[in-house]
């Protein structure tokens, strides 16, 4: 005899919650996306310093 739906559903909202796995695909998922936001803030703040650096190695080089 199979069981009731709402008991099934309970178990399975029971499980679901119980799962650490996601959570833990969620942080790493934050510290990347927080790294990313640093090194872009990075580039944004040091680009135009590297670009004339470029500029300046390439006049010297004509």
């Amino acid at each position: 005899m199979s069981e009731p739906p709402t008991l099934a559903l309970h178990r399975s909202l029971r499980r679901f919650f119980r799962e650490e796995r996601g959570a833990t695909a969620i942080e790493y998922a934050l510290i990347a996306s927080g790294i990313s936001i640093v090194i872009a803030a990075a580039v944004m703040a040091l680009g135009g310093d590297v670009q004339g650096l470029f500029s300046s190695v390439a006049i010297a080089l004509k």
